[in-house]
């Protein structure tokens, strides 16, 4: 199933050396994710970074009842208890690597590209960093989760992928001890990163939490010589 509408906000320099791509959450768009950011910290464009905000394909989404809704998989329940939805898991898996491969073909190589989002956004960029497209110079999930026996965690390609997690302690939709149990599982395969509680925090984006996420961007991606 094809992405909807493609945001990119582009480097300042001349050129880039780097990309960041960012997955919405279940019934957001790339423009409503940029737009949440924006209001938080403002405009962000960096010297020598593109970041690009995709849309998921409008689909059915079982928890809605069926209704169409724009999310990148479908799920047979919001619970880390229940099976993945492999087919449609592996059909956006399809769809993030074209866009990657895109990307690459611009001449940014996949390991100056970071990959991550929000709630199932983040689901997707674990996926997708793991077991689609090795090779990311890092991952990162905010408020989001793998469910307990994830392919990610029997088909992990990529344990030297850095992750950045973040989560609310008071997120009622993802608690904080399914994304914890997430990071725990990751670690147990050798994956190295950072849980970062977010105090007083639902399932939402923080201005504090993306300053964090930016530092951390920032240094995984740092400017090349041939940027100054």
């Amino acid at each position: 199933m094809s992405l909807g509408p493609l945001l990119k906000i582009s480097q300042t320099n001349k050129l880039c050396s780097a990309s960041v791509i960012f997955l919405h959450g279940s019934g957001d768009t790339g423009q409503g994710f940029l737009n949440w950011i924006k209001f938080l910290i403002g405009d962000f464009a960096s010297p020598h970074i593109n970041f690009y905000f995709p849309t998921a394909p409008l689909r059915p989404y079982t928890p809605l009842g069926g209704e169409l809704s724009y999310v990148w998989f479908d799920r047979y329940n919001i619970t880390p208890e229940v099976p993945e939805h492999i087919e449609t898991l592996t059909d956006i898996g399809s769809s993030i690597k074209t866009l990657v491969n895109d990307i690459v073909q611009s001449g940014v190589p996949l390991h100056r590209i970071i990959i991550g989002g929000f709630s199932m956004g983040g689901a997707l960029a674990l996926h997708s960093a793991f077991r689609f497209n090795p090779g990311f110079a890092g991952v990162f999930a905010l408020s989001s989760f793998l469910n307990k026996n994830s392919a990610v965690y029997s088909e992990l390609k990529a344990e030297n992928t850095p992750l950045y997690m973040a989560h609310g302690e008071k997120d009622t939709m993802v608690p904080i001890t399914w994304g914890q149990k997430t990071f725990e599982e990751l670690t147990k395969l050798n994956v190295k990163g950072e849980f970062v509680p977010l105090v007083y925090t639902l399932h939402e984006l923080k201005k504090s939490e993306l300053e964090g996420l930016f530092k951390w961007i920032n240094k995984t991606l740092p400017p090349l010589e041939t940027d100054q």
